[in-house]
């Protein structure tokens, strides 16, 4: 069974290497999907895979990288695409 999340994180989370972080730990646990800058300031991601991962994914995105300060995430439950390429988009 596979599963898909949109997850929105506020804070400081552009600019620091949010996107990278996301994608390296996406790839590490086979999810599929996308993360990419809003104009807001924060950071939008859609994460499709195994939900175990997508969870694992979850509490890596709670912490971020080094320089990043993460204030929240906001988590909605939506239909899987059959993703299984995790990518940047700009």
């Amino acid at each position: 069974m596979r599963v898909r999340k949109r997850i929105r994180v506020k804070g400081i989370v552009q600019g620091v290497g949010f996107r990278w972080f996301t994608r390296k730990y996406a790839n590490l646990l086979g999810i599929g999907g996308f993360v990419r800058n809003l104009p807001d300031g924060s950071v939008l991601v859609e994460a499709e895979g195994d939900p175990f991962a997508v969870e694992a994914l979850i509490e890596k995105l709670k912490v971020g990288p080094s320089h990043a300060v993460v204030e929240s995430l906001e988590i909605e439950d939506i239909a899987p695409k059959g993703e299984y390429v995790f990518r940047i988009e700009y």
